[in-house]
């Protein structure tokens, strides 16, 4: 006999987490979560979680207390006997700090998935990691999903002439993917070569590719302070592009992030929801689309024993 599903959401994107659950055919289960007055956080389960397959939902992006609460989540379900615990995380936080690049730094990635599994956690569930290597980090079961399909979906709704049209890599380091984009949408392709002084920091040295009269969709993982969107933005335009559409999966959006997009020569904004983006985030240009049916097809999967690899095709 099939052991029962329930699915409970952290705080740090109830929304999103309402919209998996919807896809795969539950309802959020009940759990009391609490901050006292001394920053202290609480967790109850409302409901018996004995023997069942629980499914955790939380993005790690900031504050930090969203990872402890996770942490804290994924104990109370372990202490309560239940069968499997997965973590679901749309965002892995301190995805980027994957390597130690100069002496005496953590390997934060390596830290994050540490506290998960030291808490129980049977799998982990993510999307579009900046550093794919961060799976090899851990001995349990790690299922790496794409936005791929939801976002050409969206980009294919923009209605873009391929002949037209450039997929614009706004670093080396995202190439691939956007030559993965370009393949699938048959547009075009170039690349900016940037220069990084600093976190957070960085200049286009050189641009190789046409963009001249071009609408050009500059696609990345993520959209953290908006530096290298606006920088590669403006390179475009400077190039003759006729338009340009920033796309990314993860609206992080810190600091100058909102200044720079509003006056950024960008069209369009696309980003997904695995960050929960606040009324105050949100530009008149900006489109957000979800990624549930994604997740909520990887729960119904891993719950039935069935294969979750068409979820990392392209």
């Amino acid at each position: 006999m099939k052991n029962e599903l329930k699915i409970f959401s952290g705080r740090s994107n109830p929304l999103l987490a309402s919209k998996i659950a919807s896809f795969a055919g539950c309802n959020l289960g009940e759990i009391s979560i609490k901050t006292f007055s001394d920053g202290e956080i609480w967790v109850k389960y409302e409901e018996n979680v004995r023997g069942c397959d629980v499914f955790l939902i939380q993005s790690t992006n900031g504050p930090a207390e969203n990872i402890l609460e996770l942490a804290l989540m994924a104990d109370a379900a372990v202490r309560a006997s239940a069968e499997s615990v997965s973590i679901i995380m749309p965002y892995f936080g301190y995805g980027r700090q994957d390597r130690k690049d100069q002496p005496r730094v953590p390997i934060s990635s390596r830290v994050m998935i540490d506290i998960i599994t030291s808490m129980g956690a049977d799998r982990i569930v993510t999307m579009d990691l900046h550093s794919t290597q961060i799976q090899g980090f851990t001995k349990i079961p790690f299922d790496h999903l794409y936005s791929r399909m939801v976002l050409i979906d969206a980009i294919t709704s923009l209605g873009f002439n391929p002949e037209l049209s450039v997929v614009l890599a706004p670093d080396v380091g995202s190439a691939a993917m956007s030559q993965a984009y370009a393949k699938r949408l048959e547009m075009h392709f170039a690349l900016i070569d940037k220069r990084r002084f600093a976190p957070n920091e960085s200049k286009v040295s050189h641009l190789i590719g046409e963009l001249e009269g071009m609408d050009v969709l500059i696609i990345d993982d993520m959209i953290d302070t908006a530096g290298t969107t606006v920088s590669a933005a403006e390179a475009a335009i400077e190039k003759g592009a006729k338009s340009v559409t920033a796309i990314a999966t993860h609206g992080v959006l810190s600091g100058p992030a909102i200044d720079r997009l509003k006056n950024a020569p960008i069209k369009t904004v696309v980003l997904t929801d695995t960050i929960l983006i606040p009324d105050e985030k949100k530009l008149k240009n900006m489109n957000i689309v979800t990624v549930a049916d994604v997740f909520g097809a990887a729960i119904k999967r891993i719950h039935n024993g069935e294969s979750v690899s068409s979820l990392f095709e392209f």
